[in-house]
């Protein structure tokens, strides 16, 4: 059980259906007492601070949560000695402890609020002797006094009623945004998916440091029992004045990251400060450190680049500069900086906060400011995030910008695709990566490069010869066209360049193939940022703010890092070394361990490509006599065919005979069944859709029919890449193992669905292209609106019950408001969305954005939001919706996807592969749990899961997992669209050191 806490008597985030009903009983009931004689009645609708809408339910015994907020079933300190005590009924002031009846005799200590929550009338400390007064901000009644040890006087108020009438009366509004409370747009995101639970804490604007600030959790996986949660609300930027700038190349997806450092530190109430050019507006001061607010980072999360410049500055590499540049940041108090770059740009940082004491000294010594400054502002702090396009930097998985770039590439090389196909022509594409070649690595995977070019793992000597064999081959097997990719800092194994005219003489010379050079440049850095990166950036500036509010003296420069799909924090210096070590390893020729240094993630792609890339002779790949069957399951999902191209490819160097199944488990009942190999997978990668073909067909009714085809065809291992549909199916097929002995064998789902909905994987394949459909829909529909007057868009996506594209596409689009079925809400949240975007409409913000779940509610549809939002906005704004449909399902793989697709499915293999060593030669039957598995993603590692352990974690009547991972960004999403919202940072503030991966 969770201790949580509430937000006044106004919350009630999250609640379910069964809750409401509680509240409406309790709430009836009370009316019902309140008409007989000596009941106390309600107070007046129009008293001042009564709030509008009811408390969180009430319980069944009719107990009021003490002042605390914590929930009649959970226990929190007695305010007067400390002990752990339950809730109480309105009539027992005093809290009552677990054993025994008594109550507590001790004194409260001075200054103690009294027990129904009244809050000190002044900030003035009470005279001596003389006891503290109190207002009660619910009931607006005046000040009291407590009387000293013993029970307050005054009962605990009770909320009044719920009205569904438009006459709602006045509503009290947070500090930040037009609506506070529950709902989707509003308050607190759900930490959990199950429906209806309430897992998140709330805290009351205006009250004292709440006592249950930090929350005990004993059902939490990710902490030891017993600790303690913690959340926004404990931090505050009261006082602090934080500095933003970008320094470097630029990389889509910066201004992501600057909106969200700007926003979050206004929220936690720091100032926060552009410095604009980098590093030389740090030095040239003036108009260039500038004041941010709330709007003056609108509409910038589709813009690339970086709306507050970047420049090189060779004067801050100097102590002058450096002295200039801290006076600059004194005058306006900024002793915070987040620092959006690369290696180069975080290290200066680096430098200028550990000189940063001598600084203020010397500029004490000049006269040019005071002792007190000198100790007012004794220690800077620095957080980095790193922004760059090469993906060079060690220490994390992903840095921003690089999916965005990755986009660049595959577009072009989609389309040069094209027309080298069309005259059997030869390309080689140069692109970015001096000093790293992760964007030529993963571009190469994604489309299926016939060879890469990489500074980190230089061709063996020889590799002229040998790849104008493989491109020969390649034609040989009726395939038109070639594609070669080098990054512009490739080299050989005596560090001498490769260039892409070498490449194209060769070619050209060797084999006489037509052959075009293309370089693609700076198109790599412009565009649109991709959905990834506008997340990415969105959280890692979240972070970098909670970063800086909990920094100390001693705290060492941290730079914000992804890992796997979690936010760590690195020490800044660690990852830098790290990174100057790769280089000087390949200036040393040790090349293994330039791919060691590079991390997990470059290391495993690269080993992914050389399997899928190079095919041995059949004589020299030992064979298994083992039948592979491979099928898609469900709706078509972007990445499917890379997922089947790997699979098929891998097994037949495992030694495996490789075979398609056709139109999904239909297909398998009526013996659609063929042997596939490693040419026919060929130009896979790139392709949507499901060539094999899928449906939604279960295999239920067809058990004995597929049994037999499994007989006929002798299959021994069965790789199911789908959805919902697909981890139904290996379920099934579990349970019906004891009728029939031809499904005893491994069973292996790739999840696969845009909806992202299946349990024991935290992302989805194909995902990530719906996310980038419905992120560039929203652009085009925001942008259609430009010039024209307010206007509000309502937008429908798919997902079924899983809500996962509505909300992260929310937080990727920059939504008002994302409707969700896990959250459920009511008519007082769309008003309370409806007051907050016409607040907003009065600045000088012209647009809004509201997403829904298509299947969030059944009352509330589409049409129901968009009436209510144009009959509502009248006057202010008028209203547009647009059903997005199965374009999101359609459309060519992004290269996560795609890149996704390829690994997961290899690993599923290798999996396959292992399980059927055990049972070579000994016949063996799979009758255990462990062989029937979902392959995903936990937060930073690659895991099976039996299916029979995720039946406990699966919603089947909804087709969702009870928990998801992504409900927890959710209240981000409402505190960068101004909403007064909770959050988590429970996993925040853990410095982890950097290990370099074993090759």
């Amino acid at each position: 059980m969770c201790v949580f806490q509430y937000v006044e008597l106004a919350s009630g985030a999250g609640r379910g259906r069964a809750e409401r009903t509680a509240a409406r009983v309790s709430v009836g009931r009370e009316s019902r007492s309140a008409s007989q004689p000596g009941a106390r009645p309600p107070p007046p609708r129009d008293a001042p601070g009564v709030l509008s809408r009811p408390a969180l339910a009430l319980p069944a015994n009719d107990v009021t949560p003490p002042p605390c907020g914590v929930p009649s079933s959970g226990r929190c300190p007695c305010p007067t000695c400390g002990a752990p005590v339950i809730s109480r009924a309105p009539n027992q002031s005093p809290p009552a402890h677990p054993r025994g009846s008594r109550t507590c005799d001790a004194a409260p200590p001075a200054g103690t609020p009294p027990t129904c929550g009244a809050i000190p009338a002044s900030a003035a400390s009470p005279t001596a002797g003389a006891a503290p007064t109190y207002d009660d901000p619910r009931v607006g009644a005046p000040a009291h006094t407590r009387p000293g040890p013993g029970p307050c006087p005054k009962p605990r108020p009770r909320p009044r009623p719920r009205s569904l009438s438009r006459t709602l009366g006045p509503r009290p509004s947070p500090p930040i945004g037009a609506g506070a409370g529950r709902g989707r747009g509003l308050g607190g995101g759900s930490e959990s998916g199950a429906r209806g639970r309430v897992p998140i804490a709330y805290c009351a604007p205006g009250r004292a440091a709440p006592l249950c600030l930090l929350a005990m959790d004993a059902d939490d996986s990710r902490a030891p029992k017993g600790s303690l949660r913690k959340f926004l609300e404990h931090l505050s930027g009261a006082g602090k004045a934080i500095g933003v700038l970008t320094s470097g190349g630029d990389a889509q997806g910066m201004n992501a990251a600057v909106r969200a450092v700007v926003r979050m530190g206004i929220y936690v109430g720091a100032k926060v400060y552009f410095i604009y050019e980098g590093y030389q507006g740090m030095v040239d001061g003036g108009s260039n450190i500038a004041e941010a607010d709330w709007e003056s980072v609108s509409s910038i999360l589709q813009v690339g680049g970086t709306i507050i410049g970047s420049a090189r500055c060779q004067a801050f590499r100097t102590r002058e500069g450096r002295l200039k540049a801290a006076c600059n940041l004194l005058q306006r108090g900024i002793t915070n900086l987040c620092v959006i770059g690369g290696d180069g740009s975080l290290t200066g940082a680096n430098l200028f906060r550990k000189e940063w004491s001598g600084l203020l000294e010397e500029l004490a010594r000049n006269g040019q400011i005071d002792k007190e400054a000198v100790q007012k502002y004794a220690y800077l702090n620095v957080v980095g995030m790193v922004g760059s396009i090469d993906n060079d930097f060690c220490g994390t998985d992903m840095t921003i910008g690089t999916d965005s770039a990755l986009h660049r590439i595959i577009e072009v090389v989609d389309a040069i695709m094209t027309t080298a196909q069309s005259h059997q022509r030869t390309f080689v594409l140069e692109v970015m990566g001096r000093h790293c070649g992760y964007l030529a690595l993963v571009s190469a995977l994604a489309c299926g490069a016939d060879w890469v070019f990489l500074p980190e793992s230089p061709p063996e000597e020889g590799w002229e010869e040998q790849m104008c064999v493989k491109l020969s081959e390649n034609r040989a097997r009726k395939k038109r066209l070639n594609i070669i990719i080098v990054a512009e800092g490739a080299i050989d194994t005596q560090n001498k360049p490769i260039t892409s005219e070498k490449i194209k003489e060769l070619v050209v010379t060797q084999l006489g193939y037509d052959t075009r050079v293309t370089i693609l440049g700076h198109v790599q850095r412009g565009g649109t940022p991709s959905a990834f990166d506008r997340i990415l950036a969105s959280r890692m500036g979240v972070e970098a703010v909670i970063a800086l509010l909990e920094a100390t003296p001693d705290t060492p420069a941290c730079v914000v890092s992804l890992n796997g799909n979690h936010a760590v924090r690195l020490p800044l210096m660690e990852c830098v070394q790290m990174t100057q070590d790769v280089q000087k390893a390949m200036d040393e020729r040790r090349f293994q361990d330039a791919v060691r240094l590079r991390g997990r993630s470059f290391a495993g792609n690269l080993n992914t490509y050389k399997r899928l890339a190079i095919k041995l002779p059949d004589d020299q790949i030992p064979k298994t006599n083992c039948n592979v069957a491979v099928i898609n399951v469900g709706a078509p999902a972007a990445g499917m065919n890379a997922a089947v191209r790997s699979a098929v490819r891998v097994g037949i160097a495992d030694g495996h005979r490789m075979l398609a199944i056709y139109d999904g488990f239909d297909g398998f009942a009526k013996g659609q069944i063929k042997e596939i190999g490693w040419t026919d997978v060929g130009g896979w990668t790139g392709q949507g859709g499901s060539i094999l073909g899928t449906k939604r067909v279960l295999p239920g009714k067809y058990l004995e029919e597929i049994a037999t085809q499994m007989r006929t065809h002798s299959i021994n291992a069965l790789l199911i890449i789908g959805g919902f549909e697909a981890y139904k199916s290996a379920c099934d097929m579990a349970e019906a193992r004891g009728l029939h002995q031809e499904l005893c064998i491994p069973v292996c789902v790739v999840p696969a669905t845009i909806s992202n909905n299946v349990p024991g994987t935290e992302i989805s394949l194909g995902s990530d292209t719906g996310l980038n459909a419905v992120v560039e829909t929203c652009d085009r529909i925001k942008q259609s609106a430009s010039g024209t007057k307010r206007r509000v868009f309502i937008i429908e996506t798919m997902g079924g019950y899983c809500g996962y594209l509505a909300n992260m596409g929310g937080l990727a689009a920059g939504a008002d408001a994302a409707y969700i079925f896990e959250e459920p809400f009511d008519i007082r949240d769309l008003q309370s969305n409806v007051e907050h975007l016409t607040e907003k409409m009065k600045t000088t913000i012209q647009r809004g954005l509201v997403l829904r779940n298509e299947s969030c509610s059944e009352n509330y549809t589409t049409d129901f939001i968009y009436q209510l939002y144009s009959e509502e906005g009248k006057g202010v704004f008028d209203c547009r919706k647009n059903v997005l449909g199965h374009m999101q399902q359609g459309g060519a793989p992004s290269p996560f996807d795609r890149n996704f697709g390829t690994k997961i499915s290899a690993r599923a293999m290798e999996w396959i592969t292992a399980k059927l060593k055990e049972a070579r030669g000994r016949g063996k039957k799979f009758t255990t749990d462990d062989s029937v598995c979902v392959l995903g993603i936990s937060k930073r590692n690659v895991i099976f899961q039996p299916v029979a352990e995720l039946k406990k974690q699966t919603d089947f009547e909804h087709r969702i997992p009870k928990e998801q991972w992504w409900l927890k960004l959710r209240p981000l999403m409402k505190i960068l669209a101004k909403y007064k919202a909770s959050y988590d940072v429970s996993d925040s503030g853990q410095l982890e050191h950097v290990q370099p991966w074993s090759v």
